[in-house]
């Protein structure tokens, strides 16, 4: 049976890996988190991963908050590059291949004519950006087996852009949502799909993965009340507008679209677009 660690189980690629792997007997899941194991300690991740001899381990946690990364960089440096690298040496020590997320952050977001693919020049401008490419360094540096995943806009089971939509529909006719940031709404569903596939290939590397397909913020908001038959406008505002409104908000990117070309060009996996996948967890979060 192959042993799959997690870490960050609970946030929600964690959480839609579990039903995956929980669901085939060739399988055997075990889910942490910052209660189970702090990944910034390399001899807590040590201990842990050659106690637990895992065959994979899949690195889902991160510090996430945007903002929060600007205002503690440190931390942030702590949980998206130290803890990557931790898991890394650990995972060459034993063996296990290693699968950490990533994301669009990494390059620059600014204005461009093509989604961006793996083999393009990053270059981040938030915190956010800079510690998770720092943490796809540490992973190539210290890592025999990888698969690096850059993924963006993700939505599944928990706190997520979905689910703020719905719930400002529940006492809101109208909402403002920024219309000139660009990129792909991904399922976490259909990202852990996606690594449920690619890991037993050996075919490991960069990747981009993302629910085909690119919207703006605004775009993405409609169809979300469209498709859960909700009567809400949605006022079109600029990134400037946002934060004149929000100001100690941090910048995000203009055009955050990637491209899956990896995953095209080397292998048989592919995503659903942006507007099926959502469709499909509209109809879980009611069933």
């Amino acid at each position: 049976m192959t042993k799959v660690m997690v870490t960050g189980c609970n946030g929600q690629l964690g959480r839609a890996l579990k039903k995956l792997y929980d669901a085939d007997p060739e399988y055997s899941y075990i889910g942490t988190d910052v209660g189970e194991l702090d990944i910034t300690d390399l001899t807590a991740v040590r201990d842990y991963v050659s106690g637990l001899m895992p065959d994979v381990i899949i690195n889902c946690a991160a510090a996430t908050n945007v903002d929060g990364c600007e205002k503690d960089t440190d931390l942030a440096y702590r949980i998206n590059a130290i803890g990557p690298r931790n898991l890394a040496i650990a995972a060459k020590s034993c063996g296990a291949e290693l699968v950490h997320i990533s994301t669009d952050y990494v390059f620059s977001g600014e204005t461009a004519e093509a989604p961006r693919n793996e083999f393009d020049t990053v270059g981040p401008k938030s915190a956010y950006g800079r510690t998770k490419l720092a943490g796809e360094e540490f992973v190539r540096a210290f890592a025999d087996k990888y698969y690096i995943i850059r993924t963006a806009w993700l939505y599944g089971e928990g706190k997520n852009f979905v689910k703020t939509m719905l719930a400002i529909a529940e006492n809101h006719d109208r909402v403002s949502v920024v219309d000139d940031q660009l990129g792909n709404p991904t399922s976490a569903m259909e990202l852990a799909r996606a690594i449920y596939k690619l890991v037993p290939t050996g075919a490991y590397g960069l990747y981009h993965g993302t629910c085909e397909g690119i919207c703006s913020w605004a775009d993405f908001a409609e169809e979300i009340f469209s498709l859960a038959g909700k009567n809400v406008s949605v006022e079109r505002i600029s990134s400037e507008e946002y934060k004149k409104r929000f100001p100690e908000s941090a910048s995000r990117p203009a055009y955050s679209a990637l491209d899956n070309m990896m995953f095209r060009l080397g292998t048989d996996i592919r995503f659903a677009g942006w507007k099926d996948a959502l469709r499909e967890y509209l109809v879980g979060l009611v069933g």
